[in-house]
């Protein structure tokens, strides 16, 4: 990595900072007090199509067009946070990253900007499949449930006239049609286009009724602990399916523990400042409440983890793959967006959600 000299100081010991940025996969950029670029890593020369030598020392305004929501996170003494958003280079292209800015410490007004392909550009993408399955699920339910009725009752009939064989034959009749029926009403979960209405709620209440939920049920495979920071202000939610999101994320948690071993779920909320989203007419939406529910199970196989949100994408076999596509529609419909990472050493699961808060 390339660094201005007055840069970053030395670690004493170990790889230095610049050897452990020019190491990250990510574009990471050094700003220096004036906003000048100090030094550049690999991934950010490829990224901006451009030597190191020639970005060192240029204004970052000159290098990139930024939009004005992430002029005004720079300026600020601040993490700074804005995904999804439109920069342009110097040579016109036109690129879509989540936008990174940190304050370095011991540096004063310093700062190390990361540029990275749009996570949100997969929850884009994710929701193309959504309408799919939404249009799938409305014709399915339309076209196949009503029949299912009529042969179920059907079934009910012939019990009068059969013998017990015969009986047994049709109550694998009415199990299977239950079976399809059940599978159908969860695929018409998404058919419901309506828009949820927020309300101020606090999140910690919503978080005691599901951990009470979860106790009385499944929970018994789990010990629930939390980290919370106490000054959280209300988030701007649907409390019904802020539950069923929790919910079933806790579920999850749980059907993940291996047989005979007991697992550990934590709950984590935190508030990041200028953490904003798309969304109507371009218009940006704050985002900066974190709740993460995190987990020590084994995590999903690599091959499906980059797919984690799409319909009929599970790791159980026994699963229909609508349990994450459904939490993630209705993260969005709440204005908030859901991630999925593995973290940590030993790794550990966590889907954090960051949701906008309440006037």
């Amino acid at each position: 990595m390339a660094v201005a000299r007055g840069g970053l100081t030395a670690v004493p010991s170990g790889p230095g900072p610049e050897a452990l940025i020019a190491a990250m996969p990510g574009a990471l950029i050094v700003l220096d007090p004036d906003g000048c670029i100090a030094g550049v890593n690999g991934a950010a020369e490829m990224l901006l199509n451009a030597s190191a030598s020639h970005l060192l020392h240029k204004p970052l305004g000159i290098v990139l067009k930024l939009p004005e929501s992430c002029l005004t996170g720079l300026r600020e003494d601040a993490v700074f946070a804005s995904y999804a958003c439109t920069v342009e280079t110097q040579r016109g292209k036109s690129l879509r990253v989540d936008f990174h800015a940190t304050p370095l410490p011991d540096h004063h007004r310093w700062r190390l900007v990361s540029l990275n392909p749009a996570a949100t550009a997969q929850a884009m993408e994710r929701r193309s499949g959504v309408r799919t399955a939404t249009g799938a699920a409305a014709m399915l339910a339309h076209e196949i449930k009503n029949p299912l009725s009529g042969i179920r009752g059907a079934a009910q009939l012939l019990d009068q006239s059969v013998g017990e064989d015969g009986n047994a034959l049709t109550r694998l009749i009415r199990d299977e049609v239950d079976r399809i029926a059940t599978l159908i009403d969860r695929m018409e979960a998404f058919t419901d286009v309506r828009p949820l209405t927020g309300k101020p709620e606090n999140i910690y209440a919503i978080l005691d009724h599901v951990r009470a939920l979860a106790n009385s049920g499944f929970g018994e495979k789990i010990d629930i602990r939390d980290a919370f920071d106490p000054s959280l202000p209300p988030v701007l939610v649907d409390r019904d399916s802020m539950i069923q999101i929790i919910l079933n994320l806790l579920k999850n948690a749980a059907e993940a523990v291996p047989s005979g071993q007991r697992g550990t779920v934590w709950l984590t909320t935190g508030y990041r400042h200028g953490v904003s989203v798309p969304g109507e007419s371009g218009k940006r939406l704050s985002v900066p409440i974190e709740l993460c529910i995190i987990d020590d199970g084994p995590g999903p196989p690599p091959e499906i983890a980059d797919h984690m949100f799409e319909p009929f994408v599970s790791s159980k076999s026994s699963g229909r793959g609508l349990g994450l596509a459904l939490v993630d529609k209705l993260v969005r419909d709440n204005g908030g967006i859901i991630q999925f990472a593995r973290e940590g050493q030993p790794e550990r699961t966590i889907f954090r959600l960051l949701l906008p808060r309440a006037k």
